[in-house]
């Protein structure tokens, strides 16, 4: 058949035409916006690898490195290639303590750095590693190079870290948020009797505060004597650290901090909390003056991110392995941003069968979870030391509960005056939603079981009977049994001293050494130092496990879309990230737990 002339043809249809026009518009958009990733990514390589491959010198000479730490500081940093080039904002990822500091300690040895500007307004991290990196600036002083701070205002960490310096300054209109130290701890009973849910919680240990927010709606005495006297061991070190380093009787910054007398910059002089006032132009022209620049000469600066590609520890023919611990003790696999036993289990297991691995550090810092994940954990260790490898942990800002019980039969155990470690206990939380179903929800639950206790424990049903409760209870006891047998072991000391320090009970650094649950008060470079030793090592590299996930890994990784979610919200709700954080532990808790209840603010 003859095909119609166009002017015979049936005309199109007006919504014939309207999707036509709109799924061609889809096509095409889709198209477009691939292309311009691809070809965004294409560019943006070449550039990465123009950079890394050009010839100017790493380092200018008269150099200075400038820290500010605006991110998060997690215990290991993340590469990321678009670093120092237009693309960095959009590929932003967290500050490593790691990457600070070998920076810091390359910076001591290099002769192109001649000093350390700190310019620190607020800083996003426990005690612990403010005192890790505090020390790494004590360190650097060593080298009779010059530390110098500027900030127009300081948040109480940034100033613990600044008071570091050889002179600090500040912007005329700036303060000093110097008020001391405090735990807050949120409890969850208010909206669990509200929501008509029972919470059924055995535990081992009269300081096992863990519970405690699922059942009471404020501290219990026991807890409260045990977290005042830990606040007031932490303010101790807090303040004495400032005290030498600027001069300042610790009775003379408690009444500041009592009496928030910091709170203008012309009182914080007069105080010596800072040396001067001036406005950041000023602040550069004083370190051209330092640096014997002209006026208005280019001050050749360097950050962590640009400085840390040089300042990497090396790989040898003997080495120590730093395997990282961090985040809560979970079962199974998962990702890089919490322990997982089977993940943590094939690392450690990969640094004791490695022939260049001569002695491992394990470094900790978690406030403990699953109790079955964390024997698991403890038993690798165990067949790393039958293997002939020297184990030492390093505790960061916790190594608590489960956190401790995966630390305590290394060979030597190195902690901060700050970490926050012990808590020898366990609990097990049971809860009901049958109560709440039924009378916010109208749904009810029947059940045919073939036996009498085939439904307990389900979670959605019924609460524990006499029976349930009476096992649960010898099944935790039986684990805290176990748990206090592992510590008295590994750390040589009788059941009948492990079970007084136990109870559930969190020490400071300070005490748990005092009371033999630590052996030396240090940072991760003490730890690294003693486990040469132990394996008799002079000339020695680090390897770190496990592996750092390249960039692109990361980028189409779920996990690493969880984590800037995470991020986000932190950025966004500021103090409330707390609340969400809580509400989600507690959705999460499963099994028997042997964990932390509490973060330790620092603002």
């Amino acid at each position: 058949m003859e095909q119609q002339p166009y002017y015979h043809r049936k005309p199109e249809s007006g919504s014939r035409k309207f999707w036509r026009v709109v799924f061609g518009s889809m096509v095409g958009i889709i198209f477009t916006t691939i292309l311009f990733f691809f070809l965004s990514m294409f560019i943006a390589l070449g550039m990465v690898a123009a950079l890394s491959t050009s010839s100017e010198p790493a380092i200018k000479s008269n150099s200075v490195l400038k820290i500010t730490l605006n991110g998060n500081i997690e215990e290991r940093g993340e590469d990321n290639p678009f670093e120092n080039t237009a693309f960095e904002s959009y590929a932003e990822t967290a500050t490593g303590l790691d990457d600070i500091l070998n920076c810091i300690a390359a910076a001591a040895n290099d002769p192109n750095i001649k000093g350390i500007s700190l310019e620190i307004s607020y800083v996003s991290a426990r005690i612990a590693t403010l005192t890790e990196i505090r020390n790494a600036l004590e360190n650097f002083k060593n080298s009779r190079k010059f530390i110098y701070a500027y900030s127009e205002t300081y948040s109480q960490g940034a100033y613990y870290l600044s008071s570091v310096a050889d002179k600090m300054f500040m912007s005329n209109l700036g303060n000093v948020d110097l008020k001391g130290l405090a735990f807050q701890l949120m409890f969850y009973k208010g909206l669990i009797d509200k929501m008509d849910v029972d919470v059924q919680i055995v535990r081992h240990g009269t300081f096992k505060s863990a519970v405690e927010p699922y059942m009471l709606d404020k501290m219990s005495a026991a807890n409260r004597e045990q977290l005042t006297l830990l606040v007031d061991q932490l303010w101790n070190v807090f303040a004495q650290d400032i005290s030498d380093s600027r001069n300042i009787s610790v009775d003379s910054l408690n009444i500041i901090a009592n009496q928030i007398l910091s709170m203008e910059a012309a009182t914080c002089e007069k105080l010596r909390l800072v040396d001067g006032i001036m406005y950041p132009v000023e602040y550069q022209n004083f370190l051209r003056e330092v640096l014997e620049l002209k006026e208005n000469a280019k001050i050749n600066a360097t950050t962590i991110n640009a400085y840390k590609k040089f300042a990497a520890v090396k790989q040898k023919a003997n080495n120590v392995a730093i395997v990282y611990a961090f985040g809560n003790i979970n079962d199974g696999k998962g990702d890089n941003k919490n322990i997982y036993s089977e993940n943590l289990c094939r690392e450690i297991r990969k640094a004791y069968q490695n022939d260049k691995v001569q002695a491992i550090v394990l470094r900790v810092n978690s406030g403990g979870g699953s109790a079955m994940a964390s024997e698991m954990i403890w038993n690798e260790i165990e067949l790393a030391k039958a293997a002939g490898k020297k184990v030492v942990t390093s505790m960061g800002d916790y190594a608590a509960s489960g956190g401790y019980y995966i630390s305590c039969n290394s060979d030597y155990i190195v902690a901060q005056p700050n970490t926050l470690t012990g808590s020898i206990g366990v609990f097990g939380v049971i809860p009901s939603l049958q109560k709440m179903l039924k009378n916010k929800l109208g749904i009810t639950i029947d059940v045919v079981k073939s036996n009498l206790h085939a439904d307990a424990m389900t979670g959605v049903g019924r609460p524990l009977d006499e029976l349930e409760t009476r096992r649960l209870e010898s099944f935790i006891e039986n684990i805290y049994d176990i748990f206090t047998k592992r510590v008295a072991a590994g750390r040589n000391l009788s059941i009948e001293h492990v079970y007084k320090i136990g109870e559930g009970r969190v020490w400071s650094g300070i005490e748990a050494q005092k009371l033999g649950l630590v052996d030396q008060l240090g940072a991760i470079d003490d730890a690294v130092a003693k486990a040469a030793e132990l394996a008799e090592l002079t000339n020695y590299g680090i390897i770190c496990y496990p592996k750092k996930q390249d960039f692109f890994t990361r980028l189409f990784s779920k996990t690493d879309s969880e984590t800037k979610i995470e991020q986000a919200l932190q950025q966004q709700l500021g103090d409330l990230y707390f609340t969400y954080k809580g509400i989600k532990t507690v959705t999460e808790l499963s099994g028997v737990q042997a964990r932390l209840p509490f973060e330790l603010i620092i603002e």
